[in-house]
């Protein structure tokens, strides 16, 4: 099966466009030149580069014809839209005092498409910091250069944890008030076993297993 490559880009500008090029191995660009240029004018950021694979297919092209009646259909514009209606809606600032803004449909529809695209980059790039947080935790313990992956880790507000595995014995005693005439036949062992427990203060500490042994009364 033919192997191909997908490259993808997206213009900062205000066009905010998506770009793809599906290329086969061998006819992508060449290696280091990854410049493309938006029909806006503005200079596109790469992305990501990625295998793709196109199923064969023996089937013969559409003919044009074939192609027109394929083609989905226009999307019908509904009668009551007005793409220069003025809104008034509500601007919600977090825990703040909301306020109310005034701004044709047009316009709103655009802050909500930026919206969605600002989110889809955030959603890539904590992706890419995910990434880059599991090969400096990997690498670290066995770098020559600890440093400078502290100094990456910080400019990406990465936190560097190590999970240790641990034991430890502690020495308990108590007391234990019973009445005379109600709990004279309460089995004081089994009583602390069933209600004696372990638990940390600090929450980078997790008790996971826990057993109570030689109960006995002084």
């Amino acid at each position: 099966m033919t192997k191909y490559q997908k490259y993808t880009w997206v213009c900062t500008s205000d066009c905010d466009a998506l770009i793809e090029y599906t290329f086969k191995d061998g006819y992508g660009w060449p290696n280091g030149v990854m410049d493309l240029t938006c029909r806006c004018g503005t200079n596109c950021t790469l992305l990501s580069v990625e295998d793709a694979t196109i199923p064969y297919t023996d089937s013969p092209l559409p003919t044009k014809e074939e192609t027109m009646e394929t083609e989905t259909p226009a999307v019908t514009v509904p009668d009551t839209y007005n793409a220069n209606l003025l809104v008034t809606y509500k601007v919600i600032r977090g825990y703040s005092d909301a306020e109310y803004a005034t701004d044709k449909v047009a316009s709103i529809e655009w802050d909500l498409h930026n919206g969605r695209q600002s989110q889809k980059q955030a959603n890539m790039y904590s992706s890419k910091i995910e990434t880059a947080k599991d090969i400096i935790t990997e690498a670290y313990a066995d770098s020559d250069d600890q440093e400078t992956l502290r100094s990456i880790a910080e400019a990406l507000d990465i936190s560097l944890n190590r999970t240790i595995e641990w034991s430890a014995t502690i020495e308990v005693s108590g007391t234990m008030e019973l009445d005379l005439l109600a709990d004279y036949d309460t089995d004081v062992e089994q009583e602390i076993y069933d209600n004696l427990s372990v638990d940390s203060q600090n929450g980078n500490i997790e008790v996971i297993d826990q057993e109570v042994t030689n109960v006995r009364e002084n």
